[in-house]
């Protein structure tokens, strides 16, 4: 589908500038937070927007990349001096999170690397690096060979920018944006035949990248026109040369962003500003309903951003909890969410907490990976609060006391078809093979 509605009667006065508030659809409690754990950050009380609120930047990306499966993880880090405690030279680590504990292993080289390079996990356990190197940018796959680290070359690329996209649900494949001053450079950097590949150049400033299926197709980009205008998501099917196709449309002049999307259930998270100002919002791929913009998740002060959606709700988008990261002027805490439940809980993150990465398992339960002084790899385990309870009354007993639980291997997501282009925003298709 094209969104091409908001919520009520949000749609119409979009088109004529004028604003519309969404009215409340939160029963009464809704969104109130629990105690934080002891040491944690403390989320300031979700109020009622107030005209003239702060608007904060948006937060950074996540410190640790998760593969589409959660099998596997990447980051960049630091060690540290036992002589002085000062961190010394940054070092890609790779993390294990399908066995029966998590478990970290480094991979340094013979030379440090630097803090602006991005590290991408393979489904194979490899570790991507992307380097910038004057005016061009050079691959190469890391992984543990024994009490040392193997490399292996994959090319390099020539732009003076050049940004990694989300690990592909394929698991093999990786790909990065190039954007210029009128197009956007598409490129396969591994899992091709001869190294970095140039696919196409698309139309305007593109950004983002969001997964629309499980087959690593379907990739939705937020498109900027080159000539200047609204920010629409669109969707790039990788299996017809990269052809481009309209994503989100809900009015003429707004910015409509896709943040998340789940393959199994179509539900997808939306940021625009199409009601007068940014709104956090959702929608369903294929679906007619509008597009809409609760009120919960509209708080003063802080930002909050979905991270994750619980797989294997197969035709129940309205049932899926939604991970989120909560950013304010106090740090990082967690919020779990759910279209149908209206009511947003906020969660105190483990300490350590790498904010914004973590994975759901099918079942509902939540893995926040964490790293603190007292261990270098875990994963806090938080089992999604039940919206008939209240939110304090929800929070795991482990977290209301240190914001932990014992770290346990994280299910992975299932494998299922990819959504039916039928249903998907590019008319007159049919289902990948």
């Amino acid at each position: 589908m094209t969104a091409c509605a908001i919520e009520d009667e949000a749609a119409e006065a979009a088109g004529t500038g004028e604003t519309v508030e969404p009215e409340s659809d939160e029963p009464d409690g809704a969104g109130e937070a629990p105690e934080p754990a002891e040491g944690s950050a403390t989320p300031p009380e979700p109020l009622g927007p107030a005209p003239g609120e702060t608007v904060l930047p948006a937060p950074a990306a996540p410190a640790l990349t998760l593969t589409a499966d959660g099998a596997y993880a990447a980051r960049l880090t630091t060690a540290r001096s036992a002589a002085t405690g000062t961190e010394t030279a940054w070092y890609a680590e790779r993390w294990t999170l399908d066995g029966p504990e998590p478990y970290a292993v480094p991979l340094p080289l013979d030379r440090p690397e630097e803090a602006d390079s991005q590290v991408l996990p393979l489904a194979d356990g490899r570790v991507l690096i992307r380097r910038r190197a004057a005016d061009h940018h050079t691959f190469s796959l890391l992984y543990p060979t024994g009490p040392g680290t193997g490399e292996l070359p994959l090319g390099a690329v020539e732009r003076a920018e050049l940004t990694l996209l989300p690990p592909s649900p394929d698991g093999v494949s990786a790909y990065a944006l190039s954007t210029g001053t009128y197009s956007t450079g598409l490129w396969r950097v591994a899992g091709g035949a001869f190294g970095p590949e140039h696919l196409a150049d698309l139309p305007g400033r593109c950004s983002g990248g969001v997964w629309l299926d499980r087959a690593g197709r379907l990739l939705a980009l937020d498109r900027e026109p080159a000539g200047g205008g609204p920010v629409k998501a669109v969707a790039v099917d990788l299996g017809r040369d990269a052809e481009m196709t309209p994503l989100l449309q809900i009015a003429p002049d707004s910015n409509d962003r896709l943040l998340l999307a789940d393959p199994d259930s179509g539900l997808l998270l939306i940021r625009s500003d199409a009601p007068g100002h940014d709104r956090l919002g959702w929608g369903v791929l294929g679906s007619c309903l509008p597009v809409r913009f609760p009120e919960c998740l509209r708080l003063p002060d802080v930002v909050v951003t979905p991270f994750a959606v619980q797989p294997g709700q197969m035709l129940m988008p309205e049932s899926c909890a939604v991970a989120l990261r909560i950013d304010g002027a106090a740090g990082s805490w967690a919020g779990v969410w759910r279209p149908s439940g209206r009511r947003l809980h906020q969660l105190a993150a483990p300490e350590g907490w790498l904010a914004g990465s973590g994975s759901w398992s099918r079942d509902g339960v939540l893995g926040l990976p964490y790293a603190n002084g007292d261990t270098a790899c875990a994963v806090a385990l938080l089992t999604a609060p039940s919206d008939l309870e209240r939110s304090a009354e929800a929070a795991p007993a482990g977290c209301a006391e240190s914001g932990t639980q014992p770290s346990a291997a994280m299910a992975p997501l299932p494998v299922c078809r990819p959504v039916p282009l039928a249903q998907a925003p590019l008319t007159g298709r049919t289902a990948p093979d």
